[in-house]
This record gives structure tokens, sequence and C-alpha cells, in this order.
């Protein structure tokens, strides 16, 4: 059944667009490597301040609310992108183990993000205990970490 869906998504106008245009595919690409950019900035600033490596004058919830907007507007546009670099080669990631190990750490980077990072951090991190506030950094830098490091190997494997 998946399988089935990545080859319809190969075949598909989008996936037809995006394989046989040759500037099409490196284009999306560079949008989508800007966005983690993005993404890594906003992790690695609002982590790292967590951790009171950086920025420590001012208040660590000023930080994080400030980044994780960034966060929030590069995954969607890291999903979006992802989405249409997919479709070009459908088929190559289904069978790609990186491919899957990205998608397991992007869907474990994202529960995590919003289900147990944001709402964690939406009150007075004063309330916190500081090991919880490093636990938090060190979980987040590694899971996206995670994230960005398959997604480069899914390009040296196949």
């Amino acid at each position: 059944m998946i399988e089935s869906f990545f080859v319809w998504l190969e075949g598909s106008a989008l996936g037809a667009f995006v394989k046989d245009q040759a500037a099409t595919f490196a284009t999306i690409e560079a949008v989508h490597l800007m966005a983690l950019a993005v993404l890594g900035g906003s992790v690695f600033l609002s982590d790292l301040r967590l951790l009171n490596l950086v920025m420590t004058d001012v208040p660590s919830r000023t930080v994080t609310d400030n980044a994780h907007k960034y966060f929030k507007i590069s995954l969607i546009v890291l999903l979006v992108t992802g989405f249409v670099m997919l479709s070009g080669v459908a088929t190559k990631c289904y069978h790609n183990f990186y491919y899957w190990v990205k998608m397991a750490a992007l869907a474990a980077g994202i529960l995590f993000a919003f289900g147990v990072r944001a709402p964690l951090l939406r009150g007075d991190h004063a309330l916190l205990r500081p090991i919880t506030l490093k636990l938090v950094a060190i979980a987040s830098i590694s899971v996206w970490f995670l994230v960005a490091a398959s997604g480069r190997w899914i390009g040296f494997s196949g």
C-alpha cells in the first residue's frame, strides 16, 4: 500500500514536472536547504540559550518564543519542499534506509517540539529546574541533528 503511493506520486504530474525539468529539483532543494538553515538556526539559538551558553542577558522565554516563530515557518517550508522533492524521486526514496530514518526522526522532532518542548517552555522558565531546561535543549538539538544528518545521507547512499 505504501509502496503503491510512492509509485503513484512519482508518476503524477508533480513527479513528472520535478523529474523532467532540469533545474526544478535543484531550485526546490535550494529553498529546502535555506529553510533547513533557518530551522537549524532557530533550534540552536533557543537551545543554546536554554543551556545558558548564548544571550544570557536576554530572558530565555523571550529567545525561545521568538525562535519558535521562525521554527514553525521554516518547518512548513521544509515539509512542502520536501514533499515536492520526494515526488520526483519517490521510488528511490522508498527503498532508501536513510529516508525512513529521516522520516522517523522528523516525526519524533515534530512530536517533541510541539508535544513536549513548546508546552513545557510556554510558562515561566524560572519555575523549571535548570536540569530540565538543559535536557530539553540537548534532546532538541539531538533530534534535529539526526533529521539533518540522515537527510544528507539520503544523497550519499543512493
